[in-house]
């Protein structure tokens, strides 16, 4: 009976270890991978932005190679971050949509931050349509404030006041097509995030209007309830004020 019971106990003991090993080999949920150009040293990082700080998810050094491999767990569609450390004191960040899968997303060293392209899941495609067209309103901003910066150097006070009320029309066009496009796509986690990051100052009642249109499965997701307490804190603040 004693080798009999020293027996089970190693077998017991066999049992866990192969269970132990069969975990540790589960596949991620995610992979994010790609290629950065011109990049022979450094350090890439995969993370999520928790409160003020950022969450290291996942890290690769990269040593004479230019492709990296990250990967992470994720619960749900939300933002990530692919930064690159490339042993210097600037850091340089990529935001992106990521879901469940393998998103590829290529660049430069040289220009990190712009020359990349994102070959993601459906949110990711959904932001940059997005952002295809906000880009266009973003440019004329930079533009007219070039402008009013000249008419002031000019003294033209007159020319400078027309120019700013051009960009006050031209930012509530971004605004108003920011909200459509959120109405519009209601069934995308991108709608509650683009309340939230880019229209967080508008009238509280478009971020309601929002809210109130999106299905119960996305007015549950991450952004979905970050909207809903955005819009009460906000509710309570107006209100004392």
């Amino acid at each position: 009976p004693f080798y009999w019971y020293i027996n089970m106990k190693k077998i017991a003991f066999l049992l866990i270890v192969i269970l132990v090993a069969s975990c540790s080999k589960t596949k991620p949920d995610l992979i994010v991978k790609g290629n950065i150009k011109g990049l022979k040293k450094g350090t890439v990082y995969l993370s999520k932005a928790l409160d003020s700080t950022y969450q290291v998810l996942d890290s690769m050094v990269l040593n004479g190679t230019s492709n990296y491999e990250l990967k992470s767990s994720i619960d749900e569609p939300e933002v990530l971050f692919l930064s690159l450390d490339a042993n210097s004191n600037k850091e340089n960040y990529i935001s992106f949509f990521a879901n469940k899968g393998t998103t590829e997303i290529n660049t430069t060293l040289k220009r990190f931050a712009f020359d990349y392209t994102v070959n993601g899941c459906e949110q990711q495609r959904k932001l940059e349509e997005f952002n295809t067209v906000a880009k266009k309103y973003n440019n004329k901003r930079l533009e007219l404030i070039k402008q009013q910066f000249d008419a002031l150097s000019e003294g033209n006070s007159i020319k400078a006041d027309s120019i700013i009320s051009e960009a006050e029309k031209n930012i509530k066009r971004k605004y108003l097509y920011t909200i459509n496009f959120a109405i519009n796509n209601k069934n995308s986690e991108v709608a509650p995030y683009l309340a939230l990051s880019e229209i967080y100052d508008a009238n509280i009642t478009y971020l309601d209007t929002i809210y109130k249109v999106l299905p119960e499965n996305i007015a549950n997701s991450k952004y979905g309830k970050s909207l809903e307490i955005f819009i009460k804190e906000r509710k309570e603040t107006e209100a004392t004020n």
